[in-house]
């Protein structure tokens, strides 16, 4: 049989796995990310059936995913609510930074993977995820609920943090110097205060720009200009994701709108395949040994964001039960901490192992984040009732 027959019953076989594993996701009321890491483990290095045909597709797909990933992301956002949501939640932010970053941190070093794995792994465990959350809020019916904009400000001010934090990670991965780590910290916070300011008093210029009422020339546009400015991003070591997600954030108005709508099923393909792709890359017989520190992370962290919800809320003002939804909402891990874990496993800079730990705990948090947010509010008047004094 020709390499090209075998690479398309291949690829042909993932991608209406995936579709299979999407639809059972969403029939349990569960994020797709876990049973997609799951396929990739199946079907990697060490799994059942190793594909081996597609991975010159696989590659590119996952880096053109994780483009999308960062460039909708961006598109949810104005500049205006990026620098309303910052002056609103950074000491909030801030308490999230500690309470979630330490202790992936503290595991890598107790591992020994050094100052470099002890930053990855303190991303890893740091950024919630986005989509997950969105997804699980719109589920529940909560998005116009008074905790909700908490929520919302939290992940606003942790993308900001990731856009200073990848440039960081990239140059220490390419193993910079402390001057070279300096120079990317100071190329990505000249890179987004130069958009926001574009964004801000431009924004109409840029969404000109990619703009089309054709939908294949608007498409075109706008996937051509993310890619374009993802690789000059990359090659000026700021991240390709960090470039995509900047540009989401310059293109405003119904332009965003229009982008999301027609780049959406084109983010979930692309996304689907970059988490595939990474399970692929990991080994599953190296999970066993680490699955008890992502087991000990997944304790943890999850309590370290319940209570960074519930120190958040309480500043505005919000009751306890609202302080409880706004803490178990943040607490799903997902697209961002793969993202981070793939890029430090990738350069060799760091043990293969952090792919392991990463992708079990990702594993447990994709699954253990719906799970709370659903039952935070009736254990929350549970407890309520026990504790409200007899009259």
């Amino acid at each position: 049989m020709h390499g090209s027959a075998i690479s398309l019953i291949e690829l042909g076989a993932v991608f209406f796995g995936l579709g299979v594993l999407g639809r059972l996701a969403w029939r349990i009321g569960v994020s797709p990310i876990p049973l997609y890491l799951l396929g990739g483990l199946a079907f990697g290095s060490g799994g059942l059936v190793p594909l081996e045909g597609i991975d010159g597709f696989t590659d590119i797909a996952g880096e053109i995913g994780v483009v999308l990933l960062l460039l909708l992301l961006g598109l949810e956002y104005s500049a205006a609510e990026l620098v309303t949501g910052l002056r609103r939640s950074w000491l909030a932010g801030l308490v999230d930074i500690v309470l979630n970053a330490v202790p992936g941190a503290a595991v890598a070093l107790l591992l020994g993977w050094g100052p470099v794995g002890a930053l990855a792994m303190a991303g890893v465990t740091y950024i919630s995820s986005s989509g997950i959350i969105a997804k699980v809020l719109g589920d529940l019916g909560r998005l116009g609920n008074r905790e909700t904009p908490v929520v919302l400000s939290i992940l606003v001010f942790e993308d900001l943090a990731m856009a200073v934090y990848l440039p960081i990670l990239t140059a220490l991965l390419a193993g910079a110097t402390l001057l070279g780590g300096l120079t990317a910290v100071g190329v990505s916070l000249l890179a987004i205060t130069v958009v926001l300011l574009v964004a801000l008093r431009f924004g109409r210029y840029v969404s000109m720009i990619v703009d089309s009422p054709e939908p294949e020339v608007f498409l075109l546009r706008v996937l051509g200009a993310a890619l374009l400015v993802a690789g000059v991003a990359s090659q000026l070591q700021v991240s390709a994701a960090v470039g995509a997600f900047l540009l989401g954030i310059a293109i405003s108005g119904s332009t965003a709108e229009n982008a999301t709508k027609l780049l959406e099923p084109l983010r979930d393909l692309f996304a689907a395949m970059f988490f595939v792709v990474f399970g692929l890359n990991t080994d599953p017989k190296t999970i066993p040994p680490v699955l008890g520190f992502a087991i000990g992370l997944a304790v943890v962290t999850t309590v370290t964001k319940i209570a960074t919800g519930w120190f958040a809320a309480k500043r505005q003002g919000i009751s306890r039960l609202g302080r409880a939804r706004a803490g178990a909402a943040l607490v799903a891990r997902g697209e961002f901490s793969i993202v981070i874990a793939g890029l430090a496993v990738s350069t060799g800079a760091v043990p293969d192992e952090l792919a392991a730990l990463a992708t079990a705990y990702v594993l447990l948090m994709a699954i253990l984040g719906p799970v709370a947010a659903r039952v935070v509010e009736p254990v929350a008047r549970a407890v309520q009732r026990k504790t409200r004094p007899a009259v």
